[in-house]
């Protein structure tokens, strides 16, 4: 198969779908490999490695030529003109926060495989978690430097010092990026509340920590509460495929204390925080009633080295089998199926159906 890995246009985005040993390992099993001149050096992967790999350099029209495109982030409005019918993309989607992109996807009739929604065995989301994980704990780090004065917070140091008070972290949902949100403000010595509506994963934080993290059930009073207290709000809310329910509300920020800081990694979902927007690495933050918002939908994006390799440990062996099989692939793996969210014209993630109050298939419907 050919395929193609086109240089990522998102603002500040430096990630790139594969590392030369990725396209080394593709070479090697017959498929021919288009990689955009300069698409890896945000990540520290050069030209000449690449082409050591066994990739051809070529410019972003002849990578996206190809049968099979890998990306890291969503096609912009500027690509939508590559996208085709007999063209497979393998990336992520976020579908349910981007009604302009699924629409372009159905129009061209792309068959389109969303790294968000691919399912393991296990029902975990393998290609989800390595940048979840990036993101979780980039999102303490992140809201400590806002919490800073000079950066528009209230000044409060996380991890406080001796006679003075640590600061107060709200981790709303204690999945990937929870858990690791939760593990780096607890290291840098912060008073942690975490909550979820899956009580088991609230026995496992609360053994795991032993007692160093408040955990609490997830819903509108105990929120509405711990919002008050909160100098830093992580929003980590995820329904696969779906877009984020809004838990701190337009009302609740009045409550908030000024110069507090929200970071919602939900973002790329529709957030939790219903005053979130999206925004870039270059302006990352706004203010709303007083409250500091960061809301990048591609925080990983600042950490390319890190975040290209663990990204790429995880998609090489689906996109070798998409490589090698096509849409057989999907068929043989539910789990990958699960992944797929637009073909021949056709919604295919009934998630992304009821966000919109579009018309939708299963991917095993629309295989058949």
């Amino acid at each position: 198969m050919v395929i193609g890995i086109p240089k990522e246009i998102k603002t500040m985005e430096n990630r790139i779908a594969m590392t030369p040993g990725a396209v080394e390992t593709l070479v090697r099993q017959g498929h021919r490999v288009l990689v955009e001149s300069g698409a890896g050096l945000g990540s520290g992967c050069t030209d000449e490695q690449y082409t050591q790999a066994g990739a051809e350099l070529v410019d972003a029209q002849k990578a996206w030529s190809a049968e099979m495109v890998v990306k890291v982030k969503e096609p912009l409005a500027a690509e939508y003109g590559y996208l085709r019918e007999d063209l497979l993309l393998f990336t992520y989607l976020h579908l349910a926060a981007a009604r302009e992109l699924t629409d372009a996807l159905l129009a061209a009739g792309t068959t389109s495989v969303a790294y968000e929604t691919v399912k393991g065995r296990d029902g975990s989301l393998p290609l989800l978690t390595p940048m979840s994980e990036v993101a979780g704990r980039m999102a303490t780090q992140v809201g400590a430097h806002f919490l800073e004065k000079a950066q528009g917070g209230r000044g409060v140091l996380l991890g406080g010092v001796p006679g003075v008070n640590p600061g107060m972290v709200l981790v709303l949902g204690g999945g990937v990026v929870g858990a690791n949100a939760v593990r780096i403000a607890v290291g840098m010595g912060a008073r942690v509340t975490v909550m979820d509506v899956n009580h088991a994963r609230l026995q496992y934080i609360d053994d795991i920590y032993k007692g160093r993290v408040i955990t609490m059930s997830s819903n509108e009073p105990n929120i509405r509460a711990a919002v008050q207290q909160a100098d830093l709000v992580v929003g980590s809310v995820l329904i696969p495929g779906a877009k984020a329910p809004h838990l701190v509300t337009r009302e609740m920020l009045s409550t908030m204390k000024e110069g507090s800081v929200i970071v919602d990694v939900a973002v790329d979902q529709g957030g939790c925080v219903e005053t979130i927007h999206a925004t870039t690495h270059d302006a990352p933050t706004y203010e709303v009633d007083g409250v500091v918002h960061y809301g990048v939908a591609n925080m990983p994006g600042a950490v390319p080295r890190t975040s290209t390799f663990a990204l790429v440990n995880q998609t090489l062996p689906y996109a070798l089998r998409l490589a090698a099989k096509g849409l057989d692939a999907l068929r043989e793996d539910p789990g990958l199926a699960l992944g797929l969210n637009t073909y021949q014209k056709q919604l295919t993630c009934p998630a992304v159906g009821d966000a919109f109050g579009l018309d939708s298939l299963t991917p095993e419907q629309a295989l058949a």
